[in-house]
């Protein structure tokens, strides 16, 4: 097993949870700032769960031309906005707020029954996304997984081959209560800033694991690093 290179990641450990949801507040609309100058729009990919929602409420309050961002999920549980599960649910009431209003919301669920079903009028409404992201913001579960990249992920394979040509992916897991739908690999890792963010140093020890081998469906997490990027990883994280 061999230790990846520490240049594929640069640390930013913070103080606490509010010094760190402020400190990648500041890099993410910093990232946005860029896109908005260079093409006049700008697009970001965010992570669900718990632990942003500290981070989505002071990047809301980041001065910013909102009305020129789109924003999207990394992933999303198939269910519909109204689920306590929706992490749809999560970005409306938590970071579409604020100075970041006026945001463009480009969900990836509609009302089919599955994801499957539901692909081709989710992947439709992409193209209002400039390409690539401005900013990607990823969190991590104690699995090692990313977006929806599940260890025995039944598209794992599939989601994580950066030759691939789709740019979303059904997927269902073990671990992962409902159906999910992610954007794949060559998706998300083309970003133009790419950052992980995570708390605890329980968590720590899962990323610090990660970064000693290169079996990506093994801890997919593995991928942010291992994908070649013109900028490392921005690892934002406090104990």
């Amino acid at each position: 097993m061999k230790t990846l290179n520490k240049e594929l990641w640069t640390d930013h450990k913070c103080a606490s949870s509010a010094d760190l949801a402020e400190a990648l507040a500041v890099a993410v609309a910093a990232a946005l700032r860029t896109g908005l100058q260079a093409r006049g729009r700008a697009a970001v990919a965010v992570s669900g769960g718990k632990t942003p929602l500290r981070f989505f409420d002071a990047l809301s309050r980041q001065k910013l031309e909102w009305a020129n961002v789109y924003v999207t999920l990394a992933d999303e549980r198939w269910v519909p906005a109204t689920s306590e599960r929706s992490n749809t649910k999560l970005v409306l009431a938590h970071l579409l707020v604020n100075e970041a209003k006026s945001a463009h919301y480009v969900p990836l669920y509609d009302d089919a029954p599955t994801p499957e079903l539901g692909m081709t009028e989710v992947t439709s409404g992409l193209t209002v996304l400039p390409q690539p992201f401005d900013a990607v913001v990823l969190g991590m579960g104690d699995d090692g997984h990313t977006a929806s990249w599940f260890p025995n992920g039944d598209h794992l394979a599939q989601a994580l081959d950066m030759h691939g040509k789709l740019s979303l992916m059904p997927m269902r897991a073990p671990a992962a209560p409902e159906a999910r739908i992610t954007f794949t690999a060559p998706a998300l890792l083309s970003a133009n800033q790419l950052f992980l963010h995570f708390e605890s140093a329980a968590k720590r020890a899962v990323f610090d694991e990660a970064c000693s081998g290169d079996d990506v469906l093994q801890m997919p997490i593995r991928a942010a690093l291992l994908a070649k990027r013109q900028h490392p990883l921005q690892v934002y994280w406090c104990d």
